[in-house]
Formats: structure tokens, C-alpha cells, sequence
């Protein structure tokens, strides 16, 4: 039988020799430049514009980037095609698509005053390519919010110990805040006291495990203790249970108020605390299955299961319905390789806490490579557990079993007892997924800001009268887009969001791609375009046929003509969803229009090209 070793081999390797070959040739092409001044610093305001300590930063970038996607997207790609397909996509395609991608973001955003990429594409294309860019943006960010905040929801109620264990980090993480901005207390005591802190709150979880309605394991349950029933009541309980459903609110109003606050308060110290875990997780994961395979300490062998085919074929297995390879192998395994929610991430909150130049290349490119980690130890969970029943349909329901428990089986390998260790990886899974949820939401703030303007060029104030305030208020807009996030959620067709997320997702990312090669071809004609403008051409056609499909096949022929959609929630909800794809590819091939009509204009000599600071 195949060792789940190869899997860790295979990228590693092709890692390293990005990271220490190709985005060297990176910084040298946007030619990074420690004499120049990032906006963290031009722009200083202790409020979104705050330089950061390297590993702060990292800390911060890595655990908004790494949701859910990287450990849903491989367990269920491995499960319908086998394990080959997608170890393939995540080892080649993350060093050469996915850390460009991230990496260009980010430096594209810092020679533009720290702003989003619908900024950027607006200096060169028009307001109109700049709206179409941002409209874009806001409505994956709202999907984003809706099936993260779902995802903790999932894990909260499987392991009520991770719930404690949450809250435990989260207070730990504005303690910390406040040592290190208003105490100035010393930096690495301050690490290791509060790091310490957050290692013990997985022993409180596991001795005191909270729920609000009767959850997968026992725990203290709130509503027991307070007559509140079995939650039936509870919106979206039929679909979900109660105990899930009731906590989804709870981490949105949870993103909508961290999202407000100043980001030394919480996101930049609970970024950094909760990165130890991150880290911990991925690489102790990586360290338990070369230890286990080396020494054979793991409490059964780590080996590829017989439930995990290494390739199932083209259309994959018969559980999964009909599923193409390609183009869904792409878009089902999003955030692994490639993901335009990180282009979101580099340009809207990782810029403006750049503290120099050259710490691009670590964060916005070793930043994606870490999580190229993250779906290669998932797949790894995915071939030691063995397929669990509908992991392959199951998508988001599917998954977690699998990361958590294959984990488990996996941590042994370093002495740790299965059932501690599950509940770990667990507690990884959510860590990864808090800091997605309320970054998406502050940076869906930002895309509002950007599409009907701010009141003094850099910052908002927050309520006012008038519409415009409103739609980009701290306060406000967060309101707005978890009222729309927990609408999806509660429809009772949370399942069918996955594809259409993962869609949208890539399709942005071809979006972002198309920005970078836009403002490299203005800033200079002599620069090629091959690096960036070869995966933003790939995405496009591999997203814009799935989108198609999912449309037309999924949602119209299996969901509407045959009958798969056999309740007027779920018909709605796929019509819903072939309106929403047809608008998405109508958005993106109108942007890609706009933009190829700027660079034929450039490179053919029409017009001068920009420096690459010029706004």
C-alpha cells in the first residue's frame, strides 16, 4: 500500500524550490525596496493603517487565509477523484499560480497606498471595470461569511470542547492587545506567557465543554440549564440542528463587532496567538507522518486506506453524481491551490500592516505556501481515516469527520492520545475559520468603502444619514452583509452554497490575476506578462466553464428539469443560483474585456506607461 509520506514529499519539494527559486525572481520583478515607504507607515492611524512585526503580520495573513477551503476542498476532491488528482493540482499548481497570485496582491496593493484591487484596476481601466471589480468582491465576501460562519457552527456542535477553548483564545487575544499596545510590555515574555495561555484553554475545552443546545458529545448545554427546549425554534434548526444553527448568528455578530474594532485591539494579537496553534497543527501534522512513517509510533499504519482510490476516473465515483474532472477538480479544491479571497486578504488588510518591502515575499508568497501545507495535510486525514459515508457529497458535512479524526490517528505518531488529538485539529479548524470570518467581513467593508466612496479619502466615521454612510459604515455595513450571509445560511440549502463559493472564489482569482498583469503592463513596457497573465487565462476558462455547468447541468437540468430539487426552498435556491453564476461570468468576461482593451492599448504604444506608485 502507498505511504501518506509521498504526499508530504511531493510538496515539499515542489514548495522549496518555489519559494527559494521563483519568488526570488519575484521580488526582483516588482523590484521590493526597503528605502520605500509602505503605507502602514505613510498612513498610520492606529486604527486599519498600523505597521506590524513580521511574524505579527505572518500571524495575522496565514490565519485569514486558511478558512475551511483548504481542508473541504481537498477531502472532497480526494474522495470523488482519488488522492492523485489532487495532490497534483495543490504541489504544481499553488507555487505557480497560487503564491503568484497572493504575492502580486499584495505588492501590486502597497504601490497603491495600501489599497484593494478594485482600486488598482480602476487607475487603469475606468470607474466602471473598477465597480465591476469590487461588486464582484463584495458578493463572494458574503458567501465567504455565509459558509465559514457555518463551518464553525458544524464544529462547535461535533466537539463542544473547541467552543470553550475558542473563547478561552479570543479573551487571551485582547489581553494581549493591550500588553503589547498600550502596556508595551516586552514582545517575546508577552509570547510566551499568552501563547501558554491559549495551549491551556485546549485543556480547559476538554474539562469543561460548552454548547447552547444538546450537541454531538457531551457538554454543558445553556439551554438546559436556562428552559429554552430543544431549540427547535431555533431559525434553520430543521436543516442544521439547533445547536448549529444557534451559534451561526453568534459568530457573525462575533466577525461584525471584531471587524469594527481597531485591528490592534483583536485581529492583529489573535492573529498571532492563534498562528501558534495554526502552525502547530499543520506543521506537527507534517512532523507526526514522517516521525510515524520513519519509526512506525503512530497507533496504525499511515497508509494511503483501500477506501481512497488514487484515481476514480474523469467523472469520478458514482456517490458524487455526475462530476467532471475538469474543469470541477479547479474549483472544488479552491483555497489549496489558488484563491481570490486572498487577493482580498494581501490588498485589503495585509497591506496596510506591511512594516517594509521585502516582507512581501515571506508573507504574501510563503504565506500561500503554508497553506499548499494546510490541503496536503488534509488530504494526508483523508487517506488514513478512509472514506467516510457522503464525505464525497457531503462537502462541508463530509470533511470535518475526516480532518479531525484522521488528525487524531495521525498525532499519535508523536505520543498524543487520538481522542485529545482530534479535538486539537478540530480546534485548528476553527481557528483558521474565526480569523476567515470576521476578515472577510472587514474587508467587505473595504469594497463598500471603494464602490460609493469615503468621507476623507483614507478612513469612514462610521453612522451617518445618508445611504452612502450607511452601505459603508463600520458599524453598519457589517450589519448589512451578515443579514444577507445569515439569510443563505437559514434557507436549509446551506449544502448547495459550496460550489457556487468555490466558483466565485477562483473566478476572482483570475479577476486579481488580470489586475496584476493590467498594472505591470502600465508600469512598465519592457516587463513581461507571461508570469501573471498565463494563470489569470487558465483560471478564467477553467471557472467559467464551471460556473457553466454548475448553472445549467447542476442547478437547471439535475435540479429543475429532472426533479433533484423536489421543494420550492430548494427550487428557488437553484434558480437562485443560475441567476447569481450567469451574473458572476457576465462581471468577470466584461472586466477581462475592459482590461484586454487597456493592455492592447499600452503595449501597443498608445498612450505611456505609469510608474508603478502612480495613482
Amino acid at each position: 500500500m502507498t505511504s501518506v509520506i509521498w504526499i508530504v514529499v511531493a510538496v515539499l519539494a515542489t514548495f522549496t524550490a518555489g519559494y527559494m527559486g521563483y519568488s526570488r525572481y519575484l521580488s526582483r520583478f516588482v523590484d521590493l525596496d526597503d528605502d520605500r515607504e509602505t503605507p502602514a507607515h505613510k498612513y498610520e492611524d492606529g486604527q486599519e493603517y498600523v505597521p506590524a512585526k513580521k511574524p505579527v503580520l505572518l500571524g495575522h495573513h496565514f490565519s485569514s487565509i486558511a478558512g475551511g477551503a483548504p481542508i473541504v476542498g481537498p477531502i472532497t476532491a480526494g474522495a470523488i477523484w482519488g488522492w492523485v488528482p489532487a495532490l497534483l493540482w495543490v504541489a504544481i499548481g499553488n507555487p505557480l499560480m497560487g503564491a503568484v497570485h497572493d504575492f502580486i496582491s499584495l505588492s501590486g496593493s502597497i504601490r497603491h497606498e495600501g489599497r484593494s484591487i478594485g482600486y488598482i484596476v480602476g487607475q487603469y481601466v475606468g470607474e466602471k471595470g473598477k465597480d465591476l471589480l469590487l461588486w464582484f468582491a463584495f458578493l463572494t465576501i458574503i458567501l465567504v461569511v455565509a459558509v465559514f460562519a457555518l463551518v464553525v457552527g458544524i464544529v462547535f456542535n461535533a466537539y463542544p470542547e473547541v467552543t470553550t477553548a475558542s473563547f478561552v483564545y479570543v479573551a487571551l487575544a485582547l489581553a494581549f492587545g493591550v500588553y503589547l499596545y498600550q502596556l508595551n510590555g516586552p514582545f517575546i515574555p508577552g509570547t510566551i506567557l499568552f501563547v501558554a495561555g491559549v495551549f491551556a484553554g485546549i485543556w480547559l475545552g476538554i474539562q469543561y465543554p460548552f454548547a447552547l443546545f444538546e450537541a454531538g458529545r457531551d457538554a454543558f448545554v445553556l439551554s438546559e440549564a436556562l428552559g429554552l427546549g430543544s431549540g427547535s425554534w431555533v431559525p434553520g434548526a430543521a436543516a442544521v440542528g439547533a445547536n448549529t444553527a444557534a451559534w451561526v448568528p453568534v459568530i457573525m455578530v462575533y466577525g461584525g463587532i471584531a471587524s469594527a474594532l481597531p485591528v490592534w485591539v483583536l485581529l492583529q494579537p489573535r492573529d498571532y496567538l492563534s498562528s501558534f496553534l495554526l502552525y502547530s497543527g499543520v506543521g506537527g501534522g507534517i512532523v507526526a507522518i514522517i516521525v510515524g512513517t520513519v519509526f512506525a509510533t503512530s497507533s496504525q499504519p499511515l497508509v494511503v486506506d483501500s477506501s481512497i482510490a488514487a484515481f476514480e476516473g474523469f467523472w469520478g465515483v458514482d456517490a458524487a453524481g455526475l462530476y467532471p474532472l475538469f474543469p470541477l477538480l479547479f474549483i472544488t479544491i479552491a483555497c489549496g491551490t489558488i484563491s481570490g479571497f486572498h487577493s482580498l486578504v494581501s490588498s485589503g488588510t495585509t497591506s496596510k500592516q506591511l512594516n517594509k518591502e521585502s516582507d512581501a515575499r515571506l508573507i504574501g508568497y510563503g504565506g500561500m505556501l503554508g497553506e499548499g501545507l494546510l490541503a496536503a495535510l488534509a488530504l494526508s486525514t483523508l487517506a488514513v481515516a478512509g472514506f467516510v459515508a457522503d464525505a464525497a457529497a457531503g462537502g462541508i458535512g463530509g470533511a470535518l469527520p475526516n480532518f479531525a479524526s484522521g488528525g487524531g490517528i495521525i498525532l499519535t505518531s508523536l505520543g498524543i492520545p487520538e481522542t485529545i488529538g482530534a479535538v486539537f485539529m478540530a480546534l485548528v479548524l476553527v481557528s483558521f475559520l474565526l480569523t476567515s470570518t470576521d476578515t472577510a467581513v472587514r474587508l467587505g467593508r473595504y469594497m463598500m468603502e471603494e464602490i460609493v466612496g469615503m468621507d476623507d479619502g483614507m478612513t469612514v466615521s462610521g453612522l451617518s444619514g445618508d445611504f452612502g454612510s450607511i452601505a459603508r459604515g463600520r458599524y453598519t455595513n457589517p450589519i448589512i452583509q451578515i443579514g444577507i450571509a445569515y439569510a443563505l445560511v437559514i434557507s436549509g440549502e446551506w449544502a448547495t452554497l459550496w460550489p457556487l463559493f468555490g466558483g466565485a472564489n477562483q473566478l476572482l482569482a483570475a479577476l486579481a490575476l488580470l489586475t496584476a498583469t493590467i498594472w505591470i503592463a502600465n508600469w512598465d513596457d519592457s516587463k513581461q506578462l507571461v508570469t501573471t497573465g498565463v494563470p489569470m487565462a487558465i483560471m478564467v476558462t477553467i471557472t467559467v466553464l464551471g460556473l457553466l455547468w454548475l448553472a445549467f447541468y447542476q442547478n437547471l437540468y439535475v435540479n429543475l428539469i429532472q426533479g433533484g430539487a423536489d421543494t420550492l426552498s430548494a427550487q428557488i435556491s437553484s434558480s437562485a443560483q443560475i441567476v447569481l453564476a450567469l451574473v458572476l461570468i457576465g462581471l468577470a468576461l466584461s472586466l477581462v474585456r475592459i482590461g484586454y482593451g487597456n493592455l492592447k492599448t499600452v503595449r501597443g504604444g498608445s498612450r505611456p506607461a505609469a510608474e508603478p506608485g502612480d495613482d
